[in-house]
């Protein structure tokens, strides 16, 4: 029986031995490097993140882009806006001007920038100019009147 005993040990024992490569073998083949298939897919999630950075950055790029198209719109808008008023402001003070029976024989210029509105020519008398800038100041929308106006004394007054 003894023999019977220790020939179960000894084939138990191979088994366990057996049973312990084959474990090692599996595992080893585990740890093999990886095949073709892991390869791609792991290329394939580089490529993605890659692509994924890249519309992050253009969607940055492109939001500041439009920022600076909306300020620079803005700022167009304004100016234009602004033209428009000062060429309005010049109208209705050269209209003034030229229906104001005191004023009606002066050479008088006007320009307007940002509501300030600036009187050049001749008129026939010092009150003249103190007229042409009362009548210029008292438009819509007119910040402030500067005058370079010049009494001409052979032009004849009123």
């Amino acid at each position: 029986m003894k023999t019977t005993n220790e020939y179960r040990q000894n084939i138990l024992a191979d088994r366990v031995i057996v049973i312990a490569c084959l474990s090692a073998v599996l595992g080893l083949a585990g740890c093999q490097q990886e095949g073709s298939a892991e390869k791609a897919g792991k290329k394939i999630d580089s490529a993605a993140e890659k692509a994924e950075q890249k519309i992050d950055q253009t969607t940055e790029k492109a939001k500041k882009e439009i920022e600076g198209t909306k300020e620079s719109v803005t700022e167009k808008t304004g100016t234009a806006g602004e033209y428009i008023d000062d060429s309005v402001i010049t109208a209705k003070v050269k209209a003034a001007i030229l229906n104001d029976p005191l004023l009606n024989t002066s050479h008088i210029e006007v320009t307007t920038d940002k509501g300030v509105v600036k009187l050049s020519g001749t008129v026939d008398s010092e009150p003249s100019i103190g007229r042409a800038m009362e009548v210029a100041g008292s438009q819509k929308n007119v910040k402030s009147v500067q005058t370079d106006l010049t009494v001409n004394a052979s032009l004849p007054s009123k």
